[in-house]
């Protein structure tokens, strides 16, 4: 038997006017999922643990079955795995996204922030205005790290864990009020400001109606993590296929095979087709019995506000993930789990995260179970199959 975990980061959301009622789950055209829902489990999962933050990085954790109570030691300190961050254990790890703040004649505690990610600007481009701010503002103490798109690392060396605003909490917001108390990490984000704002990369990026990446701003502090290995843990040898550094810097935290796909950027427009030709042979060529299939996508369009986008990426992991894995399975003579979910909501209307439950949806290929019902947060909600503890919810898929 093989494992499938298809992590839709931010897939759930709320009943929307405009689409008369209906969330863009339950509104996206997903023949594939609706052809399994039924004859599958379909129920919810509590993925945030109470009085914890409802981040990615805690609901993707319980999701692989490691208790964010016990685990969690931060954010970034994830992502300097993946970059490659050899941390010492004094040392502070802290998330440098590269946003876009207003460009308006007002001073710079006035400003308000635009857009988390500066239109999903790209790694190469994102990389040379890091290295402009490295530059004029990196010392022995605070070390910058490239990582993927927007999002990147401040290693501050014998540092402590501060408190910092998650940049996409806070969207069209003055941003005083969020600034960082550390006098030291705010005159960094004013430096950088002074510095990007007219960066020929900005320039041109204006001139192609893209948001300027003009900011650097600092979120996610925490120290070195200790993950035990997955393995060990499970039984099962796992593989990660992701963008995004969070989700490699677990699965190397973890000790899982982390696979690259070319193409994968974490955005709308990623290698949906190179994840899943990657997630086939990772369970039947490689010698791996489960894979993690992390998507991006709909995440990044809840915080952009876009509903449709939202629906658009949901529409693609049924019709280039979802569907194409299953028939790629069948062909192989492959009996596996599958198990479809999101995260954490991302809401359109509040453009950031929510500590809700999500829907799943449990599909054995050797026999057909269910509720006879669809896959979405309202069916969902009605079958009665609840899972409170989020990091749980693995061993219901390992369940023979």
């Amino acid at each position: 038997m093989k494992y499938v975990v298809v992590l839709c980061d931010g897939m759930a959301d709320e009943s929307i006017e405009q689409l008369g009622g209906k969330t863009p789950l339950e509104y996206a055209k997903t023949p594939n999922m609706d052809t399994l829902a039924p004859v599958s489990e379909v129920g919810m999962v509590h993925t945030i643990p109470e009085g914890m933050s409802p981040g990615s990085d805690t609901a993707n954790l319980s999701v692989l079955g490691y208790d964010p109570k016990k685990y969690y030691s931060g954010r970034s300190p994830l992502e300097a795995l993946s970059i490659g961050v050899d941390m010492e254990d004094s040392d502070i790890a802290i998330r440098c996204n590269i946003v876009t703040i207003s460009d308006d004649d007002v001073p710079f505690e006035e400003k308000t922030i635009i857009d988390h990610s500066s239109s999903e600007i790209s790694t190469e481009d994102a990389a040379v205005l890091l290295n402009a701010v490295r530059e004029a503002v990196e010392t022995d103490e605070y070390k910058f790290y490239v990582g993927t798109s927007y999002r990147h690392c401040l290693i501050w060396k014998g540092g402590k864990v501060e408190k910092l605003s998650q940049p996409h909490d806070v969207l069209e917001q003055v941003i005083k009020p969020h600034l960082p108390a550390n006098e030291v990490f705010l005159a960094m984000m004013k430096k950088s400001y002074e510095i990007l704002k007219d960066h020929p990369i900005n320039v041109a990026r204006k001139k192609a109606g893209l948001n300027p990446a003009n900011c650097v701003w600092f979120w996610g502090a925490g120290t070195k993590p200790m993950l035990s290995d997955f393995t060990e843990k499970t039984g099962k040898k796992g593989a990660m296929i992701s963008a995004v550094d969070l989700l490699k810097g677990i699965a190397i935290g973890a000790n899982m095979n982390v696979i690259e796909v070319e193409g994968a950027n974490g955005g709308l427009h990623t290698n949906y087709t190179g994840k899943m030709d990657a997630a086939v042979k990772a369970v039947t060529e490689e010698g791996n019995d489960f894979v993690y299939i992390h998507i991006e996508a709909p995440d990044e369009m809840g915080h952009q506000g876009s509903f449709e986008r939202k629906i658009k990426a949901i529409e693609n992991i049924d019709e280039m993930i979802v569907g194409p894995f299953v028939k790629k399975m069948v062909e192989k003579g492959e009996d596996f789990r599958m198990l479809i979910l999101p995260d954490h909501p991302t809401p359109v209307r509040l453009r950031t995260h929510t500590a809700d439950s999500v829907p799943y949806l449990l599909y054995d290929s050797t026999k057909k179970t269910g509720d006879g019902v669809l896959y979405c947060e309202k069916c969902a909600a009605t079958t009665g199959h609840f899972t409170a503890q989020g990091h749980n919810i693995i061993e219901k898929l390992f369940e023979a």
